[in-house]
């Protein structure tokens, strides 16, 4: 039964971060309950190998719904293949000041200035501990605010130690328009010497955990083709094992004469579908599937994440576009996939 379509007008009556909160409340009691089990539509495993792991199916939830973990078993009674949590910071940080998350209906869009906002690595691995979920998990981890750009080495090393063992993959957030410098951690050197450090650091606690948990590193949709061209051959160079394309936009084009279009922050939803898809595309092409690509932004139905996957990419994530089409999209996703496979 979906029930989103009338749930929907209600909670866009609230502001968007009191609605983020109350619909994972919501969810939290439908997954107590046996309410769970009939609201949400049965999806049929599909699985995908990717990484070395097996996924049920190839749709996945993106991190920034789930920062600290909280919702871990809500989320995935929901019907995903996978779940990303994060991003998380190896210290709890307020994020930016409010209002810092808006909707912009006529575009299908969201713009974010959350700022990693979230309770610290500590929480986060108590919740995944406390979780009964058992399928795959990634954990997105990035640098506080107020380590300088050229430690911010130091804080992803702290986070991948700390997580490794409770990850099924560790993503790298470098791409967030919304942690001052960040973005340039995705240039030349200061990319080489991060991949450097994490690869070493990757084999050594295989070697204590007698297990492999692959590296993902999430990049923005706003790079030139060179920039995409670098990364990618930095990825293979130092064998990152899959690669989130992508994070939300600075670009303000499709939106241009919005009343919140001057808002700083990120943009997602529908407005970033084909900067992403072209990032994945040229990726596609440079990488030549050395590499596996997941698929995120602006994917708000079946065919959208069709289009994803057309372009190269072996897995998609959603998030803005659970906001405006529900937990509906989950499925529709899969069932295209499978349609087109």
């Amino acid at each position: 039964m979906n029930l989103y379509p009338l749930l929907r007008p209600l909670l866009f009556k609230l502001n968007p971060e009191a609605a983020h909160g109350v619909t994972l409340k919501l969810l939290d009691m439908a997954s107590a309950s046996a309410i769970g089990r009939w609201l949400y539509p049965e999806i049929k495993a599909e699985p995908v190998e990717v990484m070395g792991l097996t996924f049920k199916n190839p749709v996945g939830l993106a991190a920034g719904l789930d920062k600290n973990g909280d919702h871990i078993d809500a989320l995935a009674a929901l019907g995903f293949g996978f779940i990303e949590i994060g991003t998380v910071t190896p210290r709890p940080q307020p994020g930016n000041p409010k209002p810092r998350l808006f909707r912009l209906p006529e575009h299908q869009a969201i713009i974010n200035r959350m700022g990693f906002n979230n309770l610290g690595v500590d929480h986060l691995l108590e919740q995944v501990r406390q979780a009964d979920y058992q399928g795959i998990l990634g954990i997105n981890i990035g640098k506080n605010f107020d380590t300088p750009i050229e430690r911010a080495t130091d804080d992803y090393l702290i986070g991948f130690r700390k997580v490794y063992a409770s990850a099924s993959y560790v993503t790298i957030n470098i791409s967030s328009p919304n942690t001052k410098n960040l973005r340039q951690l995705q240039q030349g050197d200061e990319l080489k010497n991060l991949l450097s450090a994490l690869k070493e650091e990757q084999f050594k606690l295989a070697e204590t955990h007698l297990r492999y948990v692959p590296i993902v590193v999430k990049i923005a949709p706003d790079l030139n083709d060179e920039d995409i061209m670098q990364i990618a051959r930095l990825l293979v160079g130092f064998a990152i094992d899959g690669v989130i394309a992508t994070n939300t936009t600075l670009d303000r084009d499709k939106i241009a004469g919005h009343p919140l279009a001057s808002e700083a922050g990120g943009l997602s939803g529908a407005p970033v579908k084909e900067k992403s898809t072209h990032v994945v595309r040229a990726l596609a092409a440079e990488l030549n599937g050395r590499c596996p690509i997941i698929a995120a932004g602006g994917i708000l139905s079946g065919e959208d994440a069709a289009e994803k996957i057309a372009a190269g990419a072996s897995l998609v994530q959603i998030y803005s576009g659970l906001i405006y089409q529900g937990p509906r999209l989950i499925a529709d996703c899969v069932k295209q996939l499978n349609a087109a496979a």
